[in-house]
């Protein structure tokens, strides 16, 4: 590793004071290079449980519960406009943490804004409602914070998804405390400091820095915490579900997916073949909503197959800043070498590699966490390729035969997060689209993403929405009130 071992560390915010905490301070690493970012500071079991304590003191005081909610919107307004004025900042930031392309992060940068606007407008324009009397009274239906809120994060997409959760949050008038992953720990700390700057009131937002093992657990643990909002992988996700079932405490659940991106015969093929390069290799595969299991209509499989292989190895490898790069690196070498197992396990298996498969020639590229985008063939559905999330730049193709065929196929998996339709028929393409089990379904486009319209998963893929006008809901618990006339 590179770097001054004697820098400071980078302490977390705790109402509103930065603190390094009492746990092992941990080290960000670029992996675009191998060298290191800085020191972190962790928060242990007492410094967690501080931060509850703060945020729930800070929910229950009245200048954040009854504040009204033109003025809580101005501040969520605020902290967008901020997010903007550092938006370079920040992309540099998450470029620097996880690798991603900067101008996908620029582009994430723009999205984190978004979000503050967003639920901005529907916290000035919520309406409650009074329900139809069935007797002599009055009946209302209010919404109520939760309290405290626990937003736990992963490293693939900080500037989105953490703005999601936490200004969804906050327009709901909770608390929250946020852990950031520890890969990508300063994008969630850089943006509670503009919150700060944005009025919100001290103990608002919180970030508690940290491993998952301590500092997370000790966080969904936390008797204070009363919904939880996880986005990562299903098996942490099952055991926050397991935790929080002790103490009823509700859960937000965004998990993985192995979504199918579906290309019929009959479909425009250069469209479809763009889509599905951009539904997989984006993010250097490490998308939850990636198509990563493709199926295409057996009597256009093979020239389909053949001309997305040439075009995936015409795909340029490359360091994150640079403007010609298509595919960056993974987010760590820990990742990287998970990656190149699994593709390794697939051979073994009897997959054909028809493109990538190893990590880049290329000597400019040996320090850092690279691995080609790879296309596997000669696997059944059934395979571990075809049933576990790889996130990383890897795409299964199977051949299917008819309508029937494919669905069974697309719907044969634990999870259902997303899936993709190419077809220039439409009722063909409704009839799939309502027969896939996944919660977002593209026709003829992929990871078209937009904050006004709810994101989740079905079966193992999650449980609850985020985003949307219900998106709120998520944050919220229903309250009737009846009123006797």
């Amino acid at each position: 590793m590179h770097g001054d071992h004697t820098q400071a560390v980078r302490p977390f915010l705790i109402g509103s004071t930065w603190t390094t905490g009492q746990g092992q301070p941990f080290e960000s690493i670029n992996p675009a290079t191998g060298g290191r970012n800085g020191l972190i500071g962790a928060a242990s079991k007492a410094d967690v449980d501080f931060a509850v304590r703060t945020a729930k003191a800070a929910q229950a005081r009245p200048e954040w519960r009854q504040m009204l909610p033109h003025q809580r919107a101005a501040i969520l307004h605020r902290i967008a406009d901020l997010i903007e004025v550092n938006a370079e900042e920040l992309a540099d930031r998450q470029m620097r943490e996880n690798g991603k392309l900067r101008r996908e992060c620029v582009t994430q940068a723009a999205g984190g804004a978004a979000a503050y606007r967003y639920f901005a407008a529907i916290c000035e324009t919520m309406p409650s409602e009074i329900a139809p009397s069935r007797g002599d009274h009055l009946s209302m239906v209010l919404y109520e914070p939760y309290g405290v809120v626990a937003a736990i994060t992963p490293w693939n997409s900080p500037l989105t998804l953490e703005s999601q959760k936490v200004a969804a949050a906050l327009a709901a008038g909770n608390a929250v405390v946020l852990k950031p992953s520890e890969f990508t720990p300063t994008i969630a700390l850089r943006i509670a400091e503009l919150a700060l700057e944005a009025g919100l009131p001290p103990g608002i937002f919180n970030v508690v820095t940290g491993l998952g093992a301590e500092t997370g657990t000790a966080l969904v643990a936390h008797p204070d915490v009363r919904l939880i909002s996880f986005t990562g992988g299903t098996a942490t996700g099952k055991a926050i579900a397991r935790e929080a079932a002790g103490r009823m405490a509700a859960v937000a659940l965004e998990l993985g997916g192995k979504s199918p991106h579906i290309v019929f015969a009959d479909a425009d093929l250069d469209k479809a073949l763009e889509g599905v390069l951009h539904g997989v290799f984006s993010s250097t595969g490490q998308s939850c909503i990636a198509g990563t299991r493709l199926f295409v209509e057996r009597s256009v499989y093979e020239g389909f197959v053949q001309k997305l292989a040439t075009a995936t190895n015409a795909l340029r490898v490359g360091p994150p800043d640079d403007a010609q790069s298509q595919i960056a690196p993974l987010s760590s070498f820990i990742h990287r070498d998970k990656v190149e197992t699994m593709v390794d396990m697939a051979r073994e298996d009897g997959a054909t590699v028809l493109a990538g498969g190893s990590r880049p020639g290329d000597a400019r590229l040996a320090n850092g966490a690279y691995f080609l985008p790879t296309i596997l063939g000669n696997v059944s559905n059934s395979a571990r390729i075809c049933q576990q999330e790889v996130f990383g730049p890897v795409l299964c193709v199977l051949p299917f035969d008819n309508e029937a065929d494919l669905v069974a196929q697309a719907n044969d998996t634990l999870f259902g997060l997303a899936a993709g339709v190419w077809t220039q028929d439409f009722p063909k393409a409704w009839r799939v689209a309502r027969a896939i089990e996944a919660g977002t379904v593209w026709i003829n486009t992929y990871k078209t993403l937009s904050v006004s319209v709810p994101f989740g998963g079905f079966k193992e893929s999650g449980s609850g929405r985020e985003k949307g006008f219900f998106g709120i809901r998520t944050y919220q618990e229903p309250k009737t009130v009846m009123v006797g006339l």
